[in-house]
């Protein structure tokens, strides 16, 4: 299989860019301890993955049995092609909303179409080298469209949670809850108990159980309790019927003259693909402290939803949450991903008849606590207080989910967000002096070699605010002392402080003083309301750079002292 591959990537000629994690492991030698702990890696996360993928699979639309079949198939190819060396592939909470609504307009194998048409994009994506284009998503379009996919997903559950008597909910957000409040009457107290307790487990079992995730406890008590005492609620039996603990291959009906139809949910699929499963891989590089390769991991995720589809599973991304508890159980190399998988096959295989005993406000009390935890909202309060434009970008973006379409959303967002910083621009050229002296070579000789000097020029906005930062992270280790020369740049944005705060804290940890110098009052002012003052010391920021190299020498000889 490895040669059939080479072979077909180098006629392609994109060996280049498609690099997998798994055949670089294979190529650079596997110990045997690794394996054994990537392998109880694997195991922890299968079982914490089991209820996730029911629960995501129900509340999409779709039977329990495909949200597990996406986690195995998913999960095995994205672990196995994907450019992340702990990355765990399947179904997640932000799908909900997209496959609910496609479900719903086309069909079945509409969906399935469109999750094969998403498949290819992705592909393309990967083979054009966008990968590296995440960086041009600023943080509060991201924080905008993820916090309103969480109030969406909390929604859909009040019906299950309360045990409310709907035949038919409403699609659109404001009919749900007109309808939900009309249904008060209705409900069922039992429902709402299990939804209590179930959130309650899943919260605080953590904190006495470690090694059980709190939603398989919380779904084994729940069911047994229904059970035990033969409790009047909705079950997954009496909603979808017997469900089968098989993998068998399914053909969607592809009419090619409809299926440009499909074009526009298939994008939205690959563009919520793309953009969840880099940033999953982002916060897992930064947990390992490696560097995954984003156009090989969009590829993998686009062969993934090529042929998942063709099992009954539906659209599949890099999960953050199960990638984190992947990392802190040991998982470092796909293996572990490798495992998830197969347990997963194995619990649908033999263990799957009694998926069917789980109780409906169960799976709803688990995807009420994912919703909130998907909510970022502490992200989203603190870019409230940030500038105008970070917060027209972040309430547009996160109504326009909510309301309308998350597609609109997106692509509101992304058109607001250039037209925003386009006007940033054209105000800068009215205040920047005509004549600077950026180009004048300074002399450092005065200084401490133990100072470092690195000068940010130009707005530290959601476009260069990864480069700068990851400069800045390698310029910053070679000092005892760093001075952050900040005279030339005329606005930060959300995105801009963000990678600017999360670079200070690794020097700070690193033991590294930092001072600001040059610090305009705009910008003084939204450091202050990102908490960055605090981070670096207020006496550490100056407005000139003679007191910012004072300050410098000063911190230095305190700590010979």
């Amino acid at each position: 299989m490895p040669l059939l591959l080479h072979l077909i990537l180098t006629i392609f000629k994109v060996e280049s860019i498609f690099k997998p994690k798994f055949f670089t492991l294979l190529k650079e030698g596997y110990s045997q301890k690794q394996f054994t702990t990537d392998v109880l890696a694997g195991t922890v996360v299968g079982v914490v993955a089991l209820p996730l993928a029911i629960a995501f699979a129900v509340a999409s639309g779709v039977s329990p049995e495909k949200g597990v079949i996406t986690a195995v198939v998913a999960g095995f190819i994205i672990s196995v092609l994907g450019g992340s060396r702990v990355q765990i592939g399947g179904p997640t909470g932000a799908f909900i909303v997209i496959v609910f609504g496609i479900l719903s307009q086309y069909g079945f194998d509409g969906l399935l179409i469109s999750t094969i048409l998403a498949g290819i994009f992705l592909i393309v994506f990967g083979l054009l080298k966008l990968g590296t284009l995440l960086k041009y998503f600023p943080q509060p379009l991201i924080v905008g469209f993820t916090t309103g996919i969480a109030l969406v997903i909390f929604s859909t559950q009040i019906k299950d949670a309360l045990g409310l008597e709907i035949e038919n909910v409403p699609a659109g957000f404001m009919a749900k809850w007109k309808i939900y409040f009309a249904s008060l009457n209705t409900v069922n107290f039992y429902s709402l108990g299990i939804t209590v307790v179930t959130i309650l487990v899943v919260i605080f079992s953590k904190k006495y159980i470690r090694k059980i995730p709190g939603s398989l406890v919380a779904i084994l008590l729940g069911t047994a309790v229904v059970q035990v005492f033969q409790l009047p609620v909705t079950t997954i039996e009496s909603f979808f019927g017997e469900i089968p603990n098989s993998v068998q291959l399914y053909f969607p009906k592809i009419e090619f003259s409809t299926i440009g139809n499909y074009f526009q949910p298939a994008i939205t699929i690959a563009l919520l693909g793309a953009i969840e499963s880099l940033l999953s891989a982002v916060v897992a590089d930064g947990m390992i402290g490696g560097r995954h390769r984003s156009n090989t991991e969009l590829i993998g995720q686009g062969i993934a939803n090529i042929v998942t589809p063709f099992f009954g599973g539906i659209p599949a991304t890099g999960a953050i949450a199960r990638t984190a508890t992947n990392i802190k159980n040991g998982g470092r190399t796909p293996v572990a991903g490798i495992t998830h998988a197969v347990v997963l096959l194995l619990i649908m295989l033999f263990l799957g008849r009694w998926v069917k005993l789980i109780p409906m406000s169960c799976l709803a009390g688990i995807l009420i606590v994912v919703a909130y935890n998907m909510s970022e909202w502490r992200t989203f309060r603190s870019i409230l207080k940030s500038s105008v434009f970070d917060v027209m970008v972040l309430l547009s973006t996160f109504f326009l989910t909510v309301l309308v379409d998350l597609t609109v959303a997106i692509e509101v967002g992304v058109v607001l967000s250039a037209l925003l910083f386009m006007k940033r621009m054209a105000d800068m050229g009215k205040t920047i002096p005509t004549v600077v002296d950026s180009d004048i070579i300074e002399d450092y000789s005065h200084l401490p070699k133990e100072i470092g000097i690195y000068e940010i020029s130009g707005p530290l906005f959601f476009a260069s605010a990864k480069q700068y930062c990851e400069v800045l992270k390698a310029t910053g280790l070679k000092a005892k002392v760093l001075i952050i020369r900040m005279r030339h740049v005329p606005f930060v944005d959300a995105t801009g402080l963000n990678n600017l705060k999360d670079a200070l804290r690794i020097l700070i940890d690193s033991e590294i003083k930092v001072v600001l110098s040059g610090v305009n009052d705009v910008v003084c002012a939204d450091i202050k309301k990102a908490g960055i003052d605090r981070l670096v010391g207020e006496g550490n920021i100056f407005d000139s750079f003679d007191k910012a190299a004072e300050g410098a020498k000063t911190i230095l000889e305190n700590d010979r002292v």
